[in-house]
């Protein structure tokens, strides 16, 4: 880029999906009259939590049960709009959460200390990374072992329990220990209320001999949440909307993009808005498919530089003026660096404060509020889209391929692609299915989602058990390449268990392919798996499990008929072989710049 243009990490609005209105982004008091009393075996810490997690959406916690969070455990499953989801590891189990938090808006999972602690954390990181709430509950020492100069197990050997909890502050936004009654309902309630309002994850321990006493502070119902709105400075607002209006009114042909803070500035209808009044032409982030309807008259792809949706880009540099709603500009998101914006042309909106090119910033903003205004303000002008459409040339169509010839990749997505519908969603795993999944056209309400700035291969296993728990009316289509699965593959067993009818392509082309174009060498090459056998051995006759291994189109084809036929109901397995070599374009692309960047050379001192 010629000059930097960088975000800020800035105060969420809460969730409309947790009891709050999707328009001022505060949660309301549901009941005016008080709380009814509870049965004092029932006035638990345990049953207080669960009823706290019921009450602000969630449905399913994932969990790894040791002995520090057992009887904690015994008090959630006992609560009957909670359900235990067992996951095969804890990292699993996090990463499920994030799923599950990105389609219902919170997320939960309880694991043990320590042990269990440190293996949840790299997806309790990636969660904070994305903007998710997801609540982490960890089952912890006894009361008494506190100060005592005890040594534990599940621990490091050192008399000191701060461990987990310093490792946690650098990735939760609110850390809550409880091991004590007396303010352990203060400490749960504003752990989960800081959650919600700065969706970031959230860290809650709680002592293994607590769960399951009563206490007076819990002799009532859970009180709903009322949390304060954030609200727009109004003069800031005005000032705002006038100097960005007279910024996009003069200039010839202005653009926007969207963002993936959209999400947790709950502004994607203030866009969608935004959109309709101006009459740009519209484009997203990476990270932020999905976020906006691909069928919109003016929407042109993704804007990813050099490796984003053909034209589209031309499109957005060339433009004398860009509104970027929600944007994360990182060594990713900007092709090594090499994105061709320049400050002074750009409008940032975050999700409450406004820069404008190289001049005034204005905060206490919210990003909806500001787009509302905005469109009111602004002159339609179509220019850009108009230019994008003399230019446009539709995209070629892959050769086609000869009978029995071995599959390629471009030729499976184009079948993936006419899966789509408004009942499904996509899960991409970091590596080409980034590439290859952002080339797909989402039709109206379908689901997308992948995890861009944190990148941890392995994830989408999880996060297409958590997601899929959290939809059920969806069917989740799952790109996952061969080296990532490997990183998580046990959960397979969890979606079996849980009936889920997930189709799962497994991209099995020998290696850390996305490594591979940014930087070769033999770490890159992998064990080969039987990853059908593998998937059978974890079905192992119990549950609706159906798997097959295709190497032709011939084969793709009649493996997603029977998975969208015969197999419907089914969790569906489709092993897919194809070369090592067959990469997007657009993989190699963004790996060599990527590359570039990370083998610059130091600065001189």
């Amino acid at each position: 880029m010629a000059t930097s243009i960088g975000s800020l990490d800035s105060c969420k609005p809460t969730n409309n999906n947790v009891g709050c209105p999707p328009q001022n982004g505060t949660a309301s008091v549901h009941d005016s009259h008080p709380p009814s009393t509870i049965a004092s075996s029932d006035a638990t810490l345990g049953r207080h939590l669960a009823r706290r997690l019921v009450e602000i959406g969630v449905q399913d916690v994932f969990s790894v049960p040791g002995d520090f969070n057992l009887t904690l455990l015994d008090h959630l499953i006992a609560e009957p709009g909670l359900k235990n989801i067992g996951c095969c590891n804890e990292l699993n189990a996090g990463y499920a959460a994030d799923g599950y938090a990105r389609a219902r808006g919170v997320g939960a999972c309880v694991v043990t200390f320590t042990v269990g602690g440190l293996s949840v954390l790299n997806a309790i990181a990636g969660a904070y990374s994305e903007n998710l709430p997801v609540i982490c509950i960890v089952g912890g020492p006894n009361t008494n072992d506190y100060g005592t100069n005890r040594i534990l197990h599940h621990t490091i050997g050192l008399a000191d329990f701060s461990q987990e909890l310093r490792c946690f502050q650098t990735v939760t936004c609110f850390q809550a220990v409880v091991n004590n009654l007396e303010d352990a309902h203060e400490q749960i309630d504003t752990a989960i209320s800081t959650a919600l309002k700065e969706s970031k994850p959230v860290y809650i321990s709680i002592s293994c001999n607590l769960p399951g006493i009563p206490h007076s502070t819990f002799s009532r119902e859970p009180i709903k949440f009322a949390i304060s709105p954030r609200m727009t400075n109004k003069m800031g607002l005005e000032v705002a909307v006038e100097a960005a209006a007279a910024f996009l009114n003069k200039a010839v042909k202005p653009v926007m993009v969207g963002g993936p803070k959209l999400r947790v500035a709950k502004a994607h209808e203030a866009f969608v808005e935004f959109a309709n009044a101006s009459g740009y032409a519209v484009s997203v982030m990476p990270s932020a498919k999905g976020h906006f309807p691909e069928t919109h008259p003016h929407y042109m792809g993704t804007y990813w530089g050099a490796v984003g949706t053909a034209y589209c880009g031309e499109i957005v540099e060339s433009a004398d003026a860009y509104l970027f709603a929600g944007p994360i500009f990182n060594d990713y998101s900007s092709v090594g660096y090499s994105l061709l914006l320049k400050k002074e042309k750009a409008i940032i909106v975050q999700p409450d404060r406004v820069v404008i090119g190289n001049g005034p910033s204005f905060g206490c903003v919210l990003m909806k509020d500001f787009l509302q205004a905005l469109a009111k303000k602004v002159n339609k002008n179509t220019t850009a889209y108009e230019n994008y459409h003399r230019i446009f040339v539709p995209e070629g169509q892959p050769l086609k391929c000869q009978p029995n010839e071995p599959l390629r990749v471009n030729i499976m997505f184009q079948h993936i692609q006419k899966l789509l519908s408004a009942d499904s969603a996509v899960i991409a795993e970091t590596g080409d299915s980034w590439f290859n999944c952002l080339k797909l056209k989402l039709p109206e309400g379908c689901g997308y989602e992948f995890q861009m700035q944190y990148g941890s291969i392995g994830w989408s296993v999880g996060a297409t058990l958590g997601y899929a728990q959290s939809v059920p009316s969806k069917r989740v289509i799952a790109c996952i390449g061969d080296g990532s699965f490997q990183v998580t593959a046990q959960d397979v067993s969890t979606m079996i268990r849980c009936e889920q009818k997930s189709i799962i392509f497994l991209i099995n082309n020998g290696g850390y392919t996305i490594e591979v174009e940014i930087h070769d060498g033999p770490y890159n090459v992998i064990k080969n798996w039987n990853y059908t056998g593998l998937v059978d051995a974890i079905h192992n006759g119990e549950g609706n499990c159906w798997t097959t291994k295709v190497r032709t189109e011939e084969e793709l084809t009649e493996a997603i008929a029977t998975a969208t036929g015969e197999k419907k109901d089914c969790l569906c397995f489709i092993e897919v072989i194809v070369h090592k070599d067959d990469t997007s374009k657009e993989l190699l692309e963004w790996g060599s710049r990527v590359s570039s960047a990370n083998s610059r050379l130091p600065n001189p001192q």
